[in-house]
């Protein structure tokens, strides 16, 4: 078929894997680094170093297209897979190469559904299917001669897009500097803020808040006439953790949250961890509800305990939130983030196209043409902590995308 060989790099991930559950009890930190012992297996520090493993495929005419593969950042918490580990990664890959050789990859759904066959009765782990599946996306487009986004369209029958899709940047622990930078550069969807621990919460959440409403006057001092961007936080599950699992006590902090910036639309994501994907569903549905039926402008988003096309599914269904990230590695294949879109979008739920700072340039930029192609809500700059990379790779990358497609779209209207 067009595939003559696969080829395997080590690579490194722009962020650190972080040991959640560890973060979570408090441990202190000294500089970068997290003090204490790991507390999820497969971690052997609160804090490593990101890895990644580059899949490459070597097509018939010696072009080589590659994809990524690596965990998000908090592996292992939340329902997700363990931390990546490169030599069984790598081990499970050469298990599937054969499959590679003998795929049709001018079909991208088709060979994604045959390389991804379960091996030994198991799934594939889902780092192997992001990155292997973002390879075979960029050999379709090259076999085409298109764009990874048009090969998306194609497959789902979707018409060529014309609309940019909103990039929403995270700030990391640098939260001011980072904000400042976000700012000056009107992104569309701000800060994160990283609210993963006690201190940065504060008791009855008077700190969070306290962030909030800064962000907000930041925003109106510097930010040019007329930049008017989403304020969304991400809180790590604190609120319930600090106010309480009771969906009201929850709804009716969050309500007071978006009190505080009237003139902007809150999206708060992870307000509560529920112990489990069903509780999860159940509680968020009711906190979604309560603020509905206020007629409130803040949105929740979910993150934990919803990581597999079947969790977002089940989340849409439910009307359990008011918008999911779909995080790309914890979905697996690409082409499932598609789906994962297009489901959102028939359940009338947003789909935030996210992922991890722990990610690479290649699959940022395979997350972009999906991104783009099925017209999410809006998709996370990535990878990386630091605003300026993030944002240049995964702008840039839309807007060379959009100017093909303007292209090909004249083109097309000439000729006819």
């Amino acid at each position: 078929m067009q595939i003559k060989d696969v080829l395997l790099a080590p690579g490194n991930g722009a962020f650190f894997y972080d040991d959640q559950v560890a973060v979570r009890a408090g441990v202190p930190q000294d500089g970068f680094i997290y003090v204490g012992e790991p507390v999820t297996p497969g971690f052997k520090a609160i804090r490593v170093p990101a890895s990644s493993l580059s899949v490459g495929l070597v097509l018939t005419d010696d072009t080589a297209v590659w994809g990524d593969m690596m965990s998000v950042q908090y592996s292992g918490a939340g329902g997700r897979d363990p931390l990546f580990d490169a030599d069984r990664i790598s081990d499970l890959t050469s298990q599937i190469v054969t499959r590679l050789l003998d795929v049709d990859a001018f079909h991208y759904l088709g060979a994604c559904a045959k390389v991804f066959e379960p091996l030994e009765h198991k799934r594939l782990p889902l780092a192997v299917e992001y990155g292997v599946s973002q390879a075979l996306l960029r050999a379709a487009a090259h076999l085409h001669r298109k764009t990874m986004a048009e090969i998306i369209c194609s497959e789902f029958g979707l018409p060529l897009p014309t609309r940019r899709v909103p990039i929403y940047c995270q700030s990391g622990d640098a939260r001011e500097v980072n904000v400042d930078k976000m700012i000056l550069k009107a992104v569309d969807v701000l800060p994160h803020g990283l609210v993963n621990a006690g201190q940065k919460f504060g008791v009855d959440g008077q700190t969070f808040m306290e962030f909030v409403k800064w962000v907000a006057t930041r925003t109106r001092q510097i930010g040019r006439p007329g930049y008017h961007p989403v304020l969304h936080f991400d809180v790590y599950g604190w609120i319930g953790q600090e106010i309480g699992l009771e969906p009201q006590r929850i709804a009716d902090f969050i309500c007071k949250v978006a009190d505080t910036v009237p003139d902007f639309t809150l999206n708060i994501e992870s307000p509560a961890d529920f112990g489990s994907t069903q509780a999860q569903i159940e509680n968020y549905a009711k906190i979604v509800s309560i603020l509905d039926n206020r007629g409130s402008s803040a949105r929740i988003v979910v993150d934990e305990r919803c990581n597999t096309l079947e969790d977002i599914r089940l989340f849409a269904e439910a009307k359990a939130t008011h918008l999911v990230q779909i995080k790309t590695p914890d979905v697996g294949s690409i082409a499932d983030t598609a789906r994962a879109v297009l489901l959102c979008k028939e359940n009338k739920v947003g789909a935030y196209v996210g992922g991890s700072c722990t990610e690479t340039d290649l699959s940022a930029q395979a997350s972009v043409h999906v991104s783009v192609a099925t017209q999410a809500d809006m998709m996370l700059a990535k990878p990386g902590m630091g605003v300026d990379e993030a944002f240049s790779i995964v702008g840039n990358e839309q807007n060379r995308l959009l100017a093909m497609l303007n292209h090909r779209r004249a083109h097309t209207e000439n000729v006819g």
